[in-house]
């Protein structure tokens, strides 16, 4: 038995999250029995390289694995999915037949790719989502053959990343986009537009308001064309469907928590909570899976698909599994990211898909090289560099201390004359759209929009 009464925490999802919330548990001074159970048959790895250095053969999928920072003496059970979850006994379900109980546990099962969405299509040899390592090598030996040409469907971040890969390969590249322009659901069409550019200067044949109606396949079952709602029909025999991500939470269905397809619902300690709203003592999640409020964002519930909020979510959760009441601590980590795409670095810190305004600060949007401040009712709440990432701390400051918005400069590299706030230009939130890394949800608390009705007599 663990010196503070724990004996048995389990950890599913061995990935990112799952590997550091596991060292962490033992810098904290856990003892007792970690195990770690992981639907992929590997060691944990990196995934940012798989859509960049992976796909232009500067690393090999097998040397992304994540280092370890120190020995966790644990027992992996890899190559098996989690099924179910009993409550009541405080046991996951195995794929297997098997179940391993737990006194404490951790969810950290992440996100998948969106499949295509009729079924025989995706099946067509050439057709292919990027989300695992295995998905990344079948890609880059697709790309080694040099196809006539790649169709990338959808301009998020992924598919501007594959898209960036094929063009330095030197393949011919086209980019469906429902939306107005590549990355308009994480960064609005204010910034999209400059990514178009961006795309269409390097090659890209990149199409917007369109998407794809349905894959043809020739009579060996391989991708020859696609049709598009233009009524376009386009030649191609490499299909990367880049559609978003789908969090896995389909395996605690009817286990009481409060899991759906935004994430898991917890607190501002990662502590799950069950379908009634309260909060588990013993059951965390940290990751992409994860659903919280934030303080600095008006707690809304936000789900983050970033690399470093994996890290600091799994640390966190790690300590307040193991911390008495009195000594958990917030999630207080400001959302950031980045993207390396047609030899242009992108930076983001804070929300931006909660900007209703947008304005350049430093730079500017036409020569590309810029930092862009987003508003929301009066304060900053994001800030987004192309090539211009030095100031970024500096902004994250300013959401940190809500500073007004638009922000007031007195110091050097201060915007142009005549610089002002436009509309941030993102979609409507109702309709999905491809590559948001933050996903808002929920509703400010002072936004009285709830109306209770008791239950008749």
């Amino acid at each position: 038995m663990s010196a503070d009464g724990i004996d048995r925490i389990v950890i599913v999802g061995a990935s990112l999250a799952g590997l550091r919330a596991a060292e962490a548990l033992r810098d904290e001074g856990f003892t007792g029995r970690l195990t770690l159970i992981g639907d992929e048959p590997v060691p944990a790895y990196d995934r940012p390289p798989l859509s960049k250095q992976v796909l232009l053969g500067q690393v090999t999928p097998d040397a992304t694995a994540l280092p370890h920072t120190r020995d966790i003496d644990a027992q992996w059970r890899l190559g098996v999915a989690a099924t179910g979850l009993d409550l009541s006994r405080k046991a996951v379900l195995l794929a297997d037949g098997t179940k391993v109980p737990f006194d404490k546990l951790l969810i950290a099962t992440g996100t998948r790719a969106r499949p295509w969405v009729n079924a025989a299509e995706a099946a067509l040899e050439g057709v292919l989502t990027l989300r695992t390592a295995d998905d990344a090598e079948h890609l880059a030996r697709l790309l080694d053959a040099r196809p006539q040409r790649v169709l990338i469907v959808g301009a998020g971040f992924t598919g501007s990343e594959i898209a960036s890969a094929c063009r330095e390969r030197g393949l011919a590249v086209t980019v469906a986009e429902r939306g107005q322009a590549p990355l308009v659901g994480a960064l609005g069409g204010v910034v999209g537009d400059v990514a178009a550019r961006l795309q269409r200067a390097h090659g890209v044949d990149l199409r917007c308001g369109v998407t794809v109606t349905s894959l043809e396949g020739d009579e060996a079952g391989r991708l020859c064309r696609a049709h598009l709602s233009d009524g376009t029909v386009l030649d191609a025999d490499v299909a990367v469907i880049a559609l978003g991500a789908l969090r896995n939470t389909g395996w605690l269905e009817g286990s009481g928590l409060a899991a759906g397809p935004r994430g898991i619902a917890a607190d501002a300690a990662c502590r799950a909570f069950d379908h009634h709203g309260i909060a588990t003592d013993d059951i965390f999640v940290a990751g992409d899976v994860a659903r919280m409020p934030h303080a600095l964002f008006g707690y809304q519930f936000l789900s983050l698909e970033h690399w470093g909020n994996a890290v600091e979510q799994a640390r966190l959760a790690a300590h307040n599994m193991l911390a008495d009441g009195p000594d958990r601590r917030p999630h207080l980590w400001i959302p950031a990211f980045w993207s390396s795409q047609f030899g242009v670095n992108i930076k983001s810190v804070g929300v931006p898909t909660m900007g209703e305004e947008v304005v350049v600060t430093q730079g500017s949007l036409e020569e590309g090289s810029f930092v862009a401040a987003y508003g929301h009712r009066g304060r900053v709440i994001a800030a987004v560099s192309f090539d211009h990432g030095r100031w970024l701390d500096f902004y994250t400051g300013l959401i940190e201390s809500a500073a007004p918005f638009p922000p007031a400069f007195t110091g050097v590299d201060r915007p142009p004359p005549g610089t002002s706030t436009v509309p941030s230009g993102f979609p409507d939130p109702s309709v999905p759209s491809h590559g948001p890394t933050v996903t808002v949800s929920g509703y400010a608390p002072s936004e009285r929009r709830i109306t209770f009705t008791p239950a008749p007599a």
